[in-house]
């Protein structure tokens, strides 16, 4: 049997990052997608749930999807191949869970350490043979510093979840322009 495969996919916005960790696993028997996003709301927000509706239909019918931010469980629950999408995303839902974008460092960092500590768990344990574990990733750290606290936080903070997460990966791939190159 083949052996188990953890991959990052990382890039920059509207790079081919998500289309190419789902040609990953396309033809994977079973395969859980874990959407990290919020629910679409079109009267709200329809860019963001025009964005959604075009990824749902990139993906086959038998996919199980779940969407959630609790990361951890989700991946450790897979009965299958996982591909999650996206970190980023995620990670800004655990921001505004612990309305950590204008506070002090001191009350929720802990609590995101632990998050974060916890999914790679999760991912580090998914060792069975053949299971294929794709996470999508935003590159986020190649522009400019951005001008407000909350751009310098995101970015650094999903800089280091990013480093954690290719840690306990076995491919780190980047996708540029649709081109993907193997880190």
């Amino acid at each position: 049997m083949a052996a188990a495969r953890r991959v990052l996919v990382t890039g920059g916005v509207r790079s081919g990052k998500s289309r190419h960790a789902e040609t990953l696993v396309a033809h994977r028997s079973t395969v859980r997608y874990v959407a990290t996003g919020p629910v679409p709301d079109p009267d709200g927000d329809p860019e963001w749930a025009d964005r959604v509706r075009r990824h749902r239909e990139r993906r086959p019918a038998g996919w199980e999807t779940a969407e959630t931010a609790d990361l951890a469980a989700a991946v450790a629950s897979a009965p299958g191949d996982v591909l999650v999408d996206c970190l980023g995303t995620w990670l800004t839902a655990v921001l505004d869970d612990l309305r950590a974008w204008d506070a002090a460092d001191d009350g929720w960092r802990d609590e995101l350490d632990l998050r974060v500590d916890r999914f790679c768990a999760a991912w580090s344990e998914r060792t069975r043979d053949g299971l294929l574990s794709v996470a999508v990733t935003n590159e986020v750290g190649w522009g400019v510093v951005p001008e407000h606290r909350s751009g310098r936080l995101f970015r650094d903070l999903l800089g280091t979840v990013n480093q954690r997460v290719a840690a306990a990966s076995d491919d780190v791939l980047l996708v540029v322009a649709g081109r993907v190159l193997r880190l």
